[in-house]
C-alpha cells in the first residue's frame, strides 16, 4: 500500500511537469514565430523542469511564479533566473550547471517561526522526560511508598515518559528532513502509530486515576489491589484497540503518504477515546467532590481527624492533582475546533499555546503527583536528615562511650579504643 501511494504521488508530479513542459514549448514556439522584442544578445527561453522562462535580454533577470506542486514552496512567491551580459543563463558556481533561483520560494519568516515552535516542543518534551524519569526513580527508591495508588502513578509516569521520548525522536529524525517524509519509509509510519498509541495511554491512565479515586470513595469495601490490576489491563489494552482501528482505516483508504504527518479525518477515532476519558473523568471528579462534601458535613468538626468517614490527606492531595490536570491535559483537544486559519493574527498565539501545553504535560504530571506529594516530600526529608545528621550522631556517641570507658577504667588503656 505504501509503495503504491509513493508511485501515485511521483506519477502525479510527473504529469504536472509534463503538462507544464508542453505549455512552455507552445509559448516558446509562438515567441520564436513572432521573433524577439529586443536586440541580441539575449537568453533563449527554456523549461528548467519546474518553470518556463521566456526569452530574456542580456544583463536582466527573468521572473516566474513558484511551482505549487513542490512541497514547502509558497506559490504566491516569485522565483528568478539571471541572464548574464553575454546572453547565457547563469550557471551555479559549484555545480557548473544552468541554475534557477528558487530559494525565494520558501517563506523564511514562516520557516523560522516553525523552527522556533519545534524547538519549544523539543525543550518541553526533554524537560518533561527528565522530570518523569526522576519521579520514577524516587517512587521506586522508597519502598515505604509502595501502595496501589503509587502503582497507578508509576504507570502514568511510564506512559508519559515513553510518549515524550517518542516525540523527541519524531522531532529529531523526521520533522527536519523533508526527504525522509517524502520517501515515507515503513519505520517512520510505525513510529507515528506507536507514538499515538502511547499518547492515548496517557489519557487512559488519567482516566484510571479518576476512576480509582471515585471507586475508593464510593465503594469502600472493594479490593484496591484487584482494582489496580484491572485498571492496568484496561489502560494498556483499550488504546491498542483504538489505534488498531485508526491504523486499519488509514491503510484501507490509502492515507499513508508522508509518514502520516498530515492530519487525517480518521484521527477522530483517537479523539473519541480522549474525549470519552476527559468527560468520564469530569463526571467522576464532580461526584467525588459531592461525596466529600457530604462526608465532611456529616462528620463532627471536633472528630474530623479521628472518624473513619473523613477522607485521608493523601486522598485529598491526589484529588486536587487530578482536578488540576484534567483541564490541562484536555486543553489541546478542547481548542482544536477553534484553530485559526493560515495567516490569521491569532495563529501564532494558538501554536505557542499548543506547544507549551502539549510538551510540558509530563512536567505537570510529575510535579503534581510526585514532587508536590506530601508523602514523597516527607520521605525525601527523612532520608536527607538521616544522611546529614548520622555522622554527627555517630561521632557524638563514640566520644561519649570513650569518655565513660576512660572514667570507669582509667588505667586499662581502653580510653584509646
Amino acid at each position: 500500500m505504501t509503495g503504491s501511494n509513493n508511485t501515485t504521488e511521483i506519477v502525479y508530479e510527473q504529469e504536472i511537469i509534463k503538462q507544464k513542459y508542453q505549455q512552455c514549448m507552445v509559448q516558446l514556439e509562438l515567441s520564436n514565430q513572432t521573433g524577439p522584442h529586443f536586440k541580441e544578445p539575449y537568453c533563449k527561453g527554456v523549461f528548467d523542469g519546474w518553470s518556463c522562462w521566456p526569452d530574456t535580454p542580456a544583463g536582466t533577470v527573468a521572473f516566474a511564479p513558484c511551482p505549487e506542486f513542490i512541497t514547502g514552496f509558497d506559490p504566491t512567491f516569485i522565483a528568478h533566473k539571471d541572464c548574464t551580459a553575454n546572453g547565457t543563463w547563469f550557471k551555479h558556481p559549484i555545480s557548473g550547471l544552468v541554475w534557477s533561483n528558487y530559494t525565494t520560494c520558501v517563506n523564511m519568516e514562516d520557516l523560522d517561526w516553525s523552527q522556533k515552535i519545534n524547538t519549544l516542543y523539543e525543550t518541553g518534551y526533554a524537560i518533561s522526560l527528565v522530570a518523569l524519569l526522576l519521579s520514577l526513580i524516587i517512587l521506586s527508591y522508597f519502598k515505604s511508598l509502595r501502595c496501589p495508588r503509587i502503582t497507578l502513578h508509576m504507570n502514568l509516569f511510564t506512559s508519559f515518559a515513553i510518549n515524550n521520548l517518542l516525540w523527541l525522536l519524531w522531532y529529531r529524525l523526521i520533522v527536519p528532513y523533508p526527504d525522509i517524509v517524502k520517501q515515507n519509509g515503513v519505520w517512520c509510519q510505525c513510529l507515528h502509530v506507536i507514538l499515538h498509541y502511547f499518547l492515548l495511554t496517557n489519557y487512559s491512565w488519567m482516566f484510571g486515576e479518576g476512576f480509582y479515586l471515585h471507586t475508593l470513595l464510593v465503594s469502600a469495601f472493594i479490593s484496591e489491589e484487584r482494582l489496580v490490576k484491572w485498571l492496568t489491563r484496561l489502560a494498556w489494552i483499550i488504546p491498542f484497540i483504538f489505534i488498531t482501528i485508526y491504523m486499519k482505516l488509514r491503510l484501507f483508504f490509502g492515507q499513508t503518504d508522508k509518514c502520516w504527518i498530515e492530519d487525517s479525518p480518521y484521527m477522530s477515532v483517537l479523539t473519541v477515546l480522549v474525549c470519552c476519558s476527559m468527560v468520564l473523568n469530569l463526571i467522576f471528579l464532580c461526584n467525588i467532590v459531592r461525596v466529600l462534601l457530604t462526608k465532611l458535613r456529616s462528620t463532627p468538626s471536633g472528630m474530623a481527624s479521628s472518624t473513619s468517614q473523613a477522607p485521608s490527606r493523601s486522598l485529598l492531595q491526589a484529588l486536587r492533582a487530578t482536578l488540576l490536570l484534567l483541564p490541562l491535559l484536555g486543553l489541546n483537544y478542547l481548542v482544536t475546533p477553534f484553530r485559526p486559519h493560515k495567516g490569521h493574527p491569532w495563529e501564532k498565539y494558538y501554536e505557542l499555546t499548543s506547544a507549551i501545553t502539549a510538551s510540558f504535560q509530563g512536567l505537570c504530571v510529575a510535579t503534581l503527583f510526585c514532587f508536590c506529594n506530601g508523602e514523597v516530600i516527607a520521605q525525601i526529608r527523612r532520608r536527607w536528615q538521616y544522611i546529614m545528621f548520622r555522622p554527627r550522631a555517630n561521632s557524638y556517641t563514640a566520644t561519649t562511650v570513650s569518655f565513660v570507658r576512660s572514667t570507669a577504667c582509667p588505667n586499662t588503656g581502653e580510653d584509646n579504643v
